[in-house]
């Protein structure tokens, strides 16, 4: 039994509920979440399962956390705030994440889509979030060790596409994955970053710049 499911403090329902009212809150030119659905999900996931236990007690703070291998688990603002124009009010059919890490964000989706595909290149990564997400009994989520820069094409198309790592560009692999009306989020950029939204609509593809962002680069290939 993992004993880290006990933590109280951790665990407890008023730490996740701080977290969730600091999620709420407009601060400065950051935009508070609204979507309820998302808000739920953040607040029912145990993020501090996807961290080491050294780090645990910071689980539910609004901070990135590293989970080796040069990766992090991002903050939950960025997860949350992604998932929530990810969904745009409505819940997700068929997901893509290029990025599992430690599948906390996998985790989170799992709640607010019917399918959840999501891809690692890292494999000590990929084994530890296909075990941490088969712990938490969540049927709906497949995990891949595989090369995400090429998506997966074979199981496309997809209702919504988000990337957890920093692309040097827009992907068009990627978007050609998107089911029409599907919407892709994803960071772009190597030292300035951009988060970006991808919408796909009949007359071809709408792109909308957002907020700066911060996130571990995309790599090619599979370790």
């Amino acid at each position: 039994m993992n004993t880290r499911h006990n933590g109280i403090g951790m665990t407890s329902q008023r730490t996740r509920a701080r977290m969730i009212e600091r999620l709420r809150k407009d601060d400065g030119d950051r935009i508070g979440i609204r979507d309820e659905a998302v808000l739920a999900a953040m607040f029912e996931v145990p993020r501090h399962l996807f961290v080491d236990e050294a780090l645990a007690s910071r689980a539910y703070d609004d901070v990135s956390l590293p989970i080796n291998f040069n990766q992090t688990i991002s903050r939950p603002y960025i997860v949350a705030r992604m998932i929530e124009v990810l969904c745009a009010g409505k819940p997700l059919g068929r997901v893509l994440e290029i990025g599992t890490g430690c599948g906390y964000q996998a985790a989170v989706l799992a709640r607010v889509a019917k399918e959840v595909y999501t891809v690692e290149r890292i494999q000590p990564l990929y084994e530890r979030a296909r075990r941490q997400l088969r712990d938490l009994k969540l049927r709906n989520v497949s995990v891949r060790h595989a090369d995400g820069t090429a998506g997966l094409p074979e199981l496309a198309p997809f209702d919504g596409i988000i990337m957890a790592c920093a692309a040097p560009a827009l992907s068009a692999a990627l978007r050609e994955q998107l089911a029409a009306g599907g919407r892709m989020v994803l960071p772009v950029g190597m030292q300035e970053q951009q988060l970006y939204l991808v919408e796909r609509e009949a007359g071809g593809f709408r792109e909308t710049r957002m907020e700066q962002v911060k996130f571990v680069p995309l790599l090619m290939g599979k370790e």
